[in-house]
């Protein structure tokens, strides 16, 4: 029999805490999305203070997108392994401060020389990656370990949404910052001022301030009742935590006789053991594959957008740093309002009315057919004239993403694992998926060489990585089709049932047969 402290979980109504909850856990991914996203407008400016041809070379913008994912794995893996042996509100705040710190010391980066402030900025990075993975599975966990099971869906997604908002954000400051420096700055004479290497810094740093706006109010949360009950074996003191946060009657969640009620049922096994892969190894390869999947082709599509805004800078604007960096976040934030913050927020409407399963499926497959449409005929048409079309069918790509694989894989992890392995199993399939973020960056490097003068990459390698990455889709199609299991409408404790029900059935029989044989 459920819990009542479980029971009154799963069938809460909507409150002002849920909500609260959403703004607090958002953050870490708000800011994941702005430090990505702020990375294109920087790099021109970048260039324009550190190269004498005034271009980042595409090698460096790669290594610094790939050095923060890098960071992310280990975050990811660090922290949602801390999360489960020590608790998620334990080191919920490490995590956000890391990025807080990092942020700001990346405003910072040492010296003024080009390969210093590469080598800084890079370990800077590095560290921010941390932070920002530790927030992944602390944030999916938490929110899937508050929320009740009719909405879990749409809170999660509404959290994972927070990106679209650290897209836009980013954009809006660099154009302030950019604008309030051109302004201010004398650049008559063509060449790059010495503000600007001001202006790229402020920008990294202000990218702090929410983070550590919510800093307070994450150090206040109590941890999640179903940690307390489930993993510290505490069920008291898990329905005191809940009636702190939710406006629920103590009589509702306290059980009648806690003390009487057996801790362990049957024996726990340990990680990454063989009853764990026979009971969860289905379910760990489905989740870890799709997200690897979908960050294949999400993170190469962010920096082939480098790619499409140098076909819409005029030539009088290569004379001047801000607006080029300006032109560039402007070009992001249309492509956010557009296209990645409904798919966000499609998402949120949809998912607990149709279904994690189909939601990844679809996008799956719309994003495979606009790649197709892309690549095919990238070589022969698009290559030359990058317009109005090919803008359309390139948003199109985030749309599906977010409404689809790339939330959704975010999601299905918290929901799948007991409460002991959850936030681990969440960071394993995020840390596999920012391999695969690696492995787009630099598969971006490889189909952008060979630029021409014009800046155009080579036709034909764009072409193949295009239509790859339309495979790649279809691949993570086939996964979602085969391997993924649905988790809507059902508690956490229901999801997990089948494999535990099958361990405890296994673990009894064992020891029937054993007490049998001692008998005989």
């Amino acid at each position: 029999m459920a819990l009542k402290v479980l029971s009154a979980l799963d069938a809460a109504k909507i409150q002002l805490y849920h909500f609260k909850a959403i703004i607090i856990a958002g953050m870490g991914l708000f800011t994941d999305a702005y430090d990505l996203f702020c990375i294109p407008p920087i790099v021109k400016l970048i260039g324009r203070i550190y190269y004498k041809h005034m271009t980042t070379p595409t090698v460096v913008v790669s290594a610094l997108v790939a050095i923060a994912l890098l960071g992310t794995v280990v975050g990811q893996l660090v922290f949602g392994r801390l999360g489960d042996r020590i608790g998620r509100r334990r080191v919920y705040g490490l995590s956000l401060g890391m990025m807080v710190i990092s942020s700001i010391a990346c405003g910072f980066s040492i010296c003024r020389m080009r390969n210093c402030v590469l080598v800084s900025l890079g370990f800077f990075r590095f560290l921010l990656g941390v932070g920002i993975g530790g927030d992944y599975p602390l944030s999916a966990t938490i929110m899937s370990e508050f929320a009740n099971k009719k909405t879990r869906g749409a809170f999660m997604a509404a959290v994972f949404s927070m990106q679209g908002f650290g897209i836009l954000a980013s954009s809006i400051v660099t154009m302030v910052v950019c604008r309030i420096f051109e302004v201010s700055a004398s650049d008559s004479d063509g060449h790059t001022p010495e503000e600007a290497d001001i202006a790229w810094r402020l920008i990294l740093m202000l990218g702090a301030i929410p983070a550590a706006l919510t800093f307070y109010w994450r150090m206040m949360m109590p941890e999640t009742a179903r940690y307390t009950a489930l993993v510290e074996q505490n069920v008291l003191q898990a329905a005191m935590d809940m009636k702190k946060v939710l406006d629920v009657p103590m009589s509702q969640i306290a059980e009648d006789s806690p003390a009487a009620m057996p801790l362990n049922p049957y024996p726990s096994y340990p990680l990454l053991s063989k009853r764990f892969f026979r009971r969860h190894g289905y379910d760990l390869f489905s989740c870890a594959a799709s997200w690897f999947l979908v960050d294949v082709v999400f993170y190469t599509s962010n920096l082939f957008q480098s790619q499409i805004y140098n076909r819409f800078i005029e030539e009088g604007d290569e004379k001047n740093a801000f607006k080029l960096a300006f032109k560039v976040a402007r070009f992001q934030a249309i492509l956010a309002i557009c296209s990645t913050i409904p798919g966000y927020w499609v998402t949120v409407y949809f998912i607990d009315r149709v279904g994690r399963v189909k939601i990844q499926m679809i996008g799956f497959f719309f994003m495979a057919m606009v790649y197709f449409a892309i690549g095919i005929p990238y070589r022969y048409y698009w290559s030359e004239s990058i317009g109005v079309g090919f803008l359309v069918l390139y948003a199109l790509t985030f749309f599906f993403a977010n409404f689809g694989p790339n939330t959704t894989t975010f999601i299905v992890p918290a929901e799948l694992f007991p409460a002991r392995f959850r936030s681990t199993c969440h960071g394993i399939s995020g840390a596999v998926g920012k391999v695969g973020a690696i492995i787009g960056t630099v598969g971006f490097l490889w189909a952008s060489s060979n630029e021409k003068n014009n800046g155009k990459p080579n036709p034909v390698r764009m072409t193949l990585a295009l239509v790859v990455l339309g495979v790649v889709c279809l691949v993570g199609l086939a996964v979602t089709y085969f391997f993924t299991r649905e988790t809507m409408g059902r508690s956490l404790e229901e999801n997990e049932n089948k494999n535990e029900n099958e361990d405890e059935d296994e673990y009894w029989g064992m020891n029937l047969r054993s007490l049998n044989d001692e008998l005989s």
